[in-house]
């Protein structure tokens, strides 16, 4: 944190300014005991909280976070080199910190595990969904790889499994406007001109089960759990369409969103390769049949 201007002079110290700022959330006496350890520090070290105020100075410490359920599945490594890593990401592991989700997230889980401190997502992948997830390693490359997603240059391909409705025909093209506004769950649909398409074709029957191939050209928030809602065929165990439920405590970590971000297929945009990766996940609703058996 960078300390601010006080036109008014009221710090007169840095402490008196960290206890201004911090101790209406975390209890007065929670920041003195983080002084007294030497947790917040500048340039020349550990901060008592007497030095004087310095506005422009910076300050470093570590966030304590609240405990979290840790997630029980692994995140594959699929592909790595110099610049990128293409991981397997499990269902209900979120790709970066938000909400209560801060250290059960892939970005902070590969971090650590790689030894790679500036590791990044270069795009979006729900919670809970499963799949491929390409993170850049080095902070320069970042923007070529976050302008292939925004560019709509990444093929992108997921599967899903869902009801089997023969009234639905198929393959068919979605096109709409899709909302998502802040602090609220569900996406939504309205007029106006779409934003929003996928192609929804099916693989594979089952019985009353289908196995769906999913090819989104935009990226909207939930895009395709709205798009199979809106053909009648929800995706199987979506918490959210068609009816929002209420989030169970723990986690149903055994009823995981049938959705897996099967594949990225896409031009490196700094040596000219192409590149085709697919998951080694499978669907649980969806076994293979020559494994399913042993």
């Amino acid at each position: 944190m960078r300390l601010p201007a006080d036109p008014e002079g009221a710090w007169a110290t840095i402490g008196d300014h960290l206890l201004g700022r911090f101790a209406g959330a975390i209890g007065a006496e929670r920041v003195e005991a983080m002084l007294r350890e030497g947790r917040f520090v500048d340039s020349d070290g550990a901060l008592s909280g007497a030095e004087a105020y310095r506005a422009g100075a910076f300050v470093w410490f570590h966030r304590e976070f609240a405990p979290e359920v840790p997630v029980p599945f692994e995140v594959g490594i699929v592909y790595r080199d110099e610049r990128i890593v293409i991981a397997d990401k499990p269902h209900f592991l979120a790709v970066t910190p938000r909400g209560r989700h801060i250290t059960e997230t892939a970005v902070a889980r590969l971090r650590r595990d790689l030894g790679l401190p500036a590791l990044q997502p270069a795009h979006r992948l729900d919670r809970l969904t499963a799949g491929l997830a390409l993170f850049v390693v080095r902070p320069e490359d970042r923007g070529a790889y976050q302008n292939l997603f925004s560019g709509r240059r990444v093929r992108k391909e997921y599967e899903a499994v869902a009801a089997y409705d023969p009234g639905v025909e198929l393959p068919v093209t979605v096109r709409s406007r899709i909302v998502k506004e802040r602090g609220v769950i569900a996406a939504r649909e309205e007029a106006g001109e779409p934003n929003a398409e996928s192609r929804i074709e099916l693989a594979e029957r089952r019985g009353t089960l289908g196995r769906y191939r999913l090819l989104p050209t935009t990226g909207r928030t939930h895009q395709l759990r709205v798009h199979m809602h809106r053909l009648g065929l929800p995706i199987l165990h979506d918490p959210v369409y068609p009816v929002v439920l209420p989030e169970p405590e723990p986690e149903l970590f055994e009823r995981p969103l049938q959705l897996l971000a099967r594949a990225l297929e896409f031009t490196d945009p700094v040596d000219g390769r192409a590149h085709r990766f697919e998951s080694r996940l499978r669907l649980g609703e969806w076994p293979d049949p020559q494994t399913s058996d042993q």
